[in-house]
């Protein structure tokens, strides 16, 4: 294990660069396509990109205002929240990290959010009522599966089933609606059927589901329309026998966009009131380009002290230190990339401080690895039981840090959220790489001839010395200058 474990670092390492450095037509890293894992369906083919906030890149806003029917009441500030927590959740769905989302008087709600490539589609996902409905296409109209329907209502023949993306008739009642689905059960899926397509599964909770049952028996081999706000989704299907359990499938030639985006209207539910768009407008950044780079400049500036630091005082482990930090800044940027991570003024902020932790455990384990040299041991020794002896020291103070992060990342604001996560992906990634990358190069410099010098380490040479002539006597050697 311990021979394969420096071609994983190096592998991942390769992987890493590939992931940050791949040259492309806008410069480093815009011609890379791996797997981005907010939408893993898509493979490995997908590009890259280094997503920045509002405060740093800008974005686009929406505002909307609330409809408010005739004959009801204005909606109250709890039914506005409610508002304004499923349209969040509906933008958060298609990856879009920290969107700012808020009410703004008494009726409007602001969506602000960070360089999006497809703005009219999270207009669209946004603005749905998302009233969904399952409605009977009665077969003395429309006729049934078998084809032996005459449809007496209609003298000139049947009339054609409602295609996908078309108005539905008003007056046609519905026999189920979108607040008897069970939200947990909703999901989109590609067809098994139809390669190229995708379909929504869904499924009733509690008594609609034993009602669904019931109902698809009555009424075998005929048509019924899925209808979303008054529109039409997908193929209308024909219930070819009793549906039971509750569940069942919404097929048509969906893309995968639009799968997910039925999904996600069906799984966090309709809104109270319906709402229409008001303006619109792109944002620029807040902070500003310039603030960026002096932040940049400042940030690499505090680094290069760090590194310079690790060099002066701990000398030849303070430069393993420094090849594992660029390591690890390598790594980290490229999980940022690959999640990805919406980076603001906090997710620079959060990722400055975790290379600070990732300093900190490679301080705990060389002082270490200093004390023991002290007691006579060999190099290679010290260096092992260096990182042993550190390691639960190393190990509290990360998980701490975790479980802080952790907080932050499920009980915060967007914002909040970001800073969370740069945190915890940080963290992790810091313990690896002072824990496995450091001890991995150290090992393979102190097997070299021209590491065997006290100077290289901080110590004496007599204390140095004292490691080659053995345990035994460099210990009663070190008790007798006591």
């Amino acid at each position: 294990m311990r021979r394969l474990l420096p071609l994983f670092i190096l592998a991942l390492g390769l992987v890493a660069c590939y992931v940050d450095f791949m040259p492309g037509p806008k410069g480093l890293g815009s011609g890379t396509r791996f797997v981005v894992l907010s939408n893993i369906d898509g493979g490995l083919g997908q590009p890259l990109e280094t997503k920045l906030g509002l405060d740093l890149q800008g974005g686009f806003e929406i505002k909307y205002g609330t409809i408010t029917p005739a004959g009801e009441n204005d909606p109250t500030s709890a039914q506005m929240e409610v508002i304004r927590s499923i349209m969040e959740n509906r933008v958060n769905s298609t990856g879009v990290s920290e969107p700012i989302v808020e009410t703004v008087g008494s009726n409007e709600v602001l969506v602000q959010v960070p360089g999006a490539s497809d703005p009219n589609a999270i207009r669209k996902l946004v603005g749905e009522t998302g009233s969904l409905s399952f409605v009977l296409l009665p077969p003395d109209k429309y006729g049934d599966a078998t084809g032996s329907a005459t449809c007496p209502t209609q003298p000139s023949g049947c009339l054609a089933l409602p295609p996908a993306n078309s108005a539905i008739d008003p007056s046609l009642p519905a026999q189920f609606t979108g607040k008897q689905l069970d939200p947990g059960g909703i999901s989109a899926a590609a067809d098994p059927n139809s390669p190229g397509n995708w379909l929504v599964n869904f499924a009733f909770s509690g008594q609609a589901g034993s009602d669904f049952s019931t109902w698809t028996g009555q009424h075998v081999n005929d048509y019924f329309a899925i209808v979303l706000d008054g529109v039409v989704q997908g193929s209308p299907p024909y219930i070819k026998s009793q549906i039971t359990g509750g569940q069942g499938q919404i097929t048509g030639k969906f893309t995968a966009a639009e799968a997910k985006q039925l999904a996600t209207i069906l799984s966090y539910g309709a809104l109270p009131y319906p709402v229409q768009e008001e303006s619109s407008q792109d944002i620029p950044a807040s902070l500003g380009k310039a603030f960026m780079n002096q932040t940049l400049f400042a940030g690499a500036i505090g680094i290069g002290l760090v590194l310079l630091f690790m060099l002066v005082y701990y000398r030849l482990p303070g430069l393993v230190a420094c090849m594992a930090l660029i390591y690890y800044g390598v790594t980290v940027y490229a999980i940022f990339r690959i999640i990805p991570v919406t980076l603001t003024l906090a997710g620079i902020a959060g990722f400055v401080l975790s290379v600070g932790m990732a300093v900190d455990a490679n301080i705990l384990i060389f002082e270490r690895t200093k004390e023991e040299l002290r007691t006579g041991k060999t190099l290679a020794t010290a260096v092992e039981a260096g990182f042993n002896r550190a390691w639960n020291s190393i190990l509290d103070s990360n998980v701490s840090s975790l479980i802080t992060a952790s907080i932050l990342y499920f009980g915060g604001s967007s914002t909040i959220k970001g800073f969370g996560l740069v945190l915890i992906v940080g963290v992790a990634t810091s313990m690896f790489t002072a824990v496995t990358v450091s001890r991995t190069l150290l090992r393979l410099v102190v097997r070299q001839e021209f590491a065997q010098r006290a100077w290289l380490y901080g110590v004496s040479d007599e204390e140095f010395q004292a490691r080659a002539v053995g345990g035994r006597f460099a210990r009663r050697e070190a008790r007798g200058r006591v």
